[in-house]
This record gives structure tokens, sequence and C-alpha cells, in this order.
């Protein structure tokens, strides 16, 4: 869309310091995946003081505010990440991390602080007829929150007609917004592998079916999934990120374990990649004599927008951001707010934030959110629910 002034309503512009002080007291404490119990209990006492029902307990620490106006019949449900990374933080801000070894590296303190705005905001004008459900979620990072959640009845006891989240993305300036059709984050499974062969002297490896050697083989014949057995258009990684093999110079080790992850944009592509990297690994088994011991596990699928919500995301956000991009390429990261967009349509849509006041990306051990946005964010967040849920 091209851009041009977006302009946020005053009301949720001087939210801002709140918003700020919030993300600050988060960022402050943060906690690991399945352990934001201190997070939620400052969003429920925030969530209580401003008329919302609370609910915990949904995949171990998550929990939702339900909010109701008019007659309550549509549904509308907004999610925010909770968990830290495990993590030191480098940077040395105010309100720097008071748990040695966790960080909220990834932003998910300035995204709790824009729902809560938002939660706010809508609690106080209450401009929208029907039912909003606040999803805080934990374990976030490579945990599966999102479908612990679910598994807890996530969707049966809070209905939501639509769901939407939102990611800070540091690649974007402030003021922007990307909004995809379709794939907008790569699915993300582990493997790891085991190589048994018959170790020896390193000075008679005829007498040895040598691991390392297929180790190195394997490496190679890995790449070719993706760089001859898939199609250039279609999107796909097979990254090998872990070697260990062997504890002396003059020993040829009896194994060898490799580890790495597999990624993909659409369904069918990560099915094959898995069958192709199990062929893969059957055929070097064979030829080398060994045998090798696939352990597969699959993480969270790709990160699918929906159609309609998409488009209405990027029509609402318009007024709201200077620009609104529609085709940016898709990242090849992973996101579990993907379970939600398996289980009901919705969008999830990056908000620009530029590189921030720590100057680095997200998961970088100087990452700061941006405070300067928050109110764009819980802006967006609120326009969605009045314009899906009118008076």
């Amino acid at each position: 869309m091209k851009p041009h002034d977006g302009e946020i309503p005053s009301e949720i512009n001087g939210l801002q310091p709140a918003m700020a002080a919030w993300r600050h007291r988060l960022h402050a404490w943060p906690e690991l995946a399945y352990q934001e119990t201190r997070t939620a209990d400052f969003i429920a006492d925030q969530l209580t003081a401003w008329g919302l029902e609370v609910h915990r307990g949904l995949g171990g620490t998550g929990l939702v505010g339900v909010l109701t106006a008019g007659d309550g019949a549509g549904t509308v449900g907004l999610r925010a990440d909770m968990d830290a990374l495990p993590m030191e933080e480098a940077g040395d801000p105010p309100y720097r991390s008071k748990n040695p070894g966790v960080f909220h590296g990834c932003g998910h303190d300035g995204h709790m602080a824009m729902l809560l705005g938002a939660a706010r905001h809508l609690a106080a004008t209450r401009r929208f007829s029907g039912t909003v459900h606040f999803i805080f979620q934990p374990a976030e990072e490579g945990k599966a929150g999102a479908r612990a959640m679910i598994e807890d009845g996530l969707f049966e006891r809070f209905p939501c007609d639509q769901v939407f989240a939102m990611h800070n993305w540091p690649a974007l300036p402030a003021g922007h917004l990307a909004v995809h059709t379709g794939p907008v984050m790569a699915s993300a499974d582990m493997f790891e592998l085991e190589i048994r062969g018959h170790g020896g002297h390193a000075a008679m490896p005829h007498q040895t079916l040598d691991p390392v050697v297929v180790a190195a083989q394997l490496v190679t014949a890995l790449q070719a999934i993706v760089s001859r057995a898939t199609d250039p258009t279609d999107a796909a990684v097979v990254s090998v990120t872990r070697i260990h093999a062997g504890t002396a110079h003059n020993v040829i080790p009896e194994t060898a374990h490799l580890a790495g992850t597999v990624r993909a944009l659409r369904p069918a592509t990560r099915a094959r990649l898995e069958a192709d990297l199990r062929r893969t690994c059957a055929g070097i088994a064979a030829a080398f004599n060994v045998a090798i011991d696939v352990h597969w596990h699959p993480t969270y699928p790709p990160t699918v927008n929906h159609a309609g919500p998409a488009e209405r995301a990027a029509r609402v956000a318009a007024p709201l951001f200077d620009q609104v991009h529609t085709d940016l390429p898709p990242s090849m990261g992973a996101e579990d707010f993907a379970f939600m967009l398996e289980a009901r349509p919705g969008a999830y849509v990056w908000l620009g934030q530029g590189q921030g006041p720590g100057g680095s990306g997200l998961h970088g051990a100087r990452f700061d959110f941006n405070d300067a946005v928050l109110p764009r964010g819980a802006a967006l967040f609120c326009a969605l629910v009045e314009d899906i849920l009118p008076t």
C-alpha cells in the first residue's frame, strides 16, 4: 500500500507511558517457557483491575482475559506471547533483566504491553459489540505453548471467529507494517542422527566402519534434498547445525552424531523433506555398511495467514501506519501461532520497529523493544476489534 502519514488515536497515544512502564517491568523479570507465573500474575492483576474476566491455567501458565460489550455475539481473539529466552542480556537499560541467564531478547515484553494497552483502551471505550478474548500465551520459543493452550480447550472455552497476533520486526522501519496473504513463517522441525559404525585404531581404518567419514558424506548428501530435489521456487532449508564424534586423535570412534533443522513454507514440502531425509540416510547407511538411526522431532507447522483476515488487517492498518507492505517475502523463521491459524481463521503481522535502542536484531544479546511503536500495535489490535465487531 502507498505510504502516508499514519495517525494513532490520541486516546491510545496517551497510553504510551503506561505501556512502556508495563514493558519495562516485564522486561526486568523475564521467565522461561512454562515458568511465566510472575508474568501471568502481573497481567492478571491489570486485566482484573480494568473489569475483565480472567481465566488462568491454560497450557500451564497461559491466561485469557474476556471483555464483552453490546450483544456479545461475535468473537475475536488477540494473542501475545509471554516467554523469554535462555540467554544473558548484554545491554544495560535501567530495566535490565534481574533474572540471570534469562532475557526478553525477542520482544515478547513489548507484545504483552501492546495487548495490555489494547485491553485497557477497549475496556474503557467499549466501542464494539461482541466478545474479545485477550490470549496471553506461554512457551512460544520452541515449546509449543499455543498447541498446549489449544489442547487445554482454548477455542472450545473461548470461541474466536478470527484470531490475530503480531511480532515486532527490526528489519522494518518504525511506522511500517507487513501483512502477508498465505505463508508468512516457515515450519521448523528438528532431527538427530546417530551413525553406528565400528571403531578402531586410526592407523588401521580398513578394520573399521568409520562413522566420521559417513557423517561427512551425509552432510553433503542432505544439502541435495533442497538443491536438487526441491523446486527452486518452493522455499526450503535443511541445516546441519551440530556434529559430534570421537574423543582421541588416534581412535576412530564407534558412533557419530548429527543434528539440525528442516524448514519449509508448504505442508506438502515439509512432509516430503522428512521422507527425503530418511531416504537419504538409508541410502548412505547401505552404501557404507553402517546403521543410521533417525530421530525426527516435529516442532511448528508453517504459519499461514487466511486471505480474508489478512486483507482486513491490511485495510484496517492503512490509516494507522506510514506504510503497509503486502508483498514482502515470508521468513524462514518459525512461530507457534501457526497452531492457532490451523484451528481458526486469522492473520499474523510484522510490526516495524527498526533496530530499536539496543541496536541488534531479534535474539541478539543487546536487543531491546522500541517503546515508540507500542501505540501503533495497540491501535491496530483495537481497530481490528472495532472493525470486526461494530456497534
